[in-house]
């Protein structure tokens, strides 16, 4: 132990975070590399599973803290769609809106939508809807993302349970 005259004691072990804080930013035309000691996901197989849960929690987070267009239907209705689970469709600007109208074939009618914070969406109103429910974000475009209704993303007494899978 190392006395800086602070009586605080040096750290013996450094955190994850303080790895991360030892990459290189990267200036014109040069990558980010990680530290050395750190492998891969390419070089570690294992981690790859542990890397897509950490970037979909990183995902989730984001969505919950932001507000999201969701569109109605022609009869006032949130827009849903149904595919084995009933999933609320919602937006993350006008244009990705406009886009998925265009696709639908309806672009010509003027969309209504309320502007909802995702968080509200999980926690709140896909318990409203009958059975197993989510949400589909950009729903139809190449950077979608499905929400679904499983335990820790929607309120445990409306999540299917999967069971177990490692």
């Amino acid at each position: 132990m190392t006395d800086h005259g602070d009586d605080i004691p040096e750290p013996g072990r450094r955190s994850r975070l303080a790895e991360l804080a030892d990459w290189t930013v990267a200036g014109a035309g040069e990558e980010e590399t990680p530290p050395a000691s750190e492998p891969t996901p390419a070089e570690n197989p294992a981690d790859q599973l542990s890397v897509a849960r950490r970037e979909f929690a990183r995902l989730l987070g984001e969505f919950r803290r932001t507000a999201a267009l969701v569109p109605f239907d022609a009869y006032g209705s949130l827009w849903t769609a149904d595919q084995n689970v009933r999933w609320i469709c919602a937006f993350s600007d006008e244009e990705a809106l406009a886009r998925f109208a265009l696709a639908q074939g309806d672009g010509a009618r003027e969309w209504t939508y309320r502007t909802i914070l995702g968080a509200r969406l999980l926690d709140v109103m896909v318990p409203m809807l009958p059975g197993p429910a989510g949400v589909a974000l950009d729903a139809g475009s190449t950077d979608g993302v499905l929400f679904p209704p499983v335990a820790g993303i929607v309120p445990d007494h409306v999540a299917v349970d999967l069971g177990e899978t490692g």
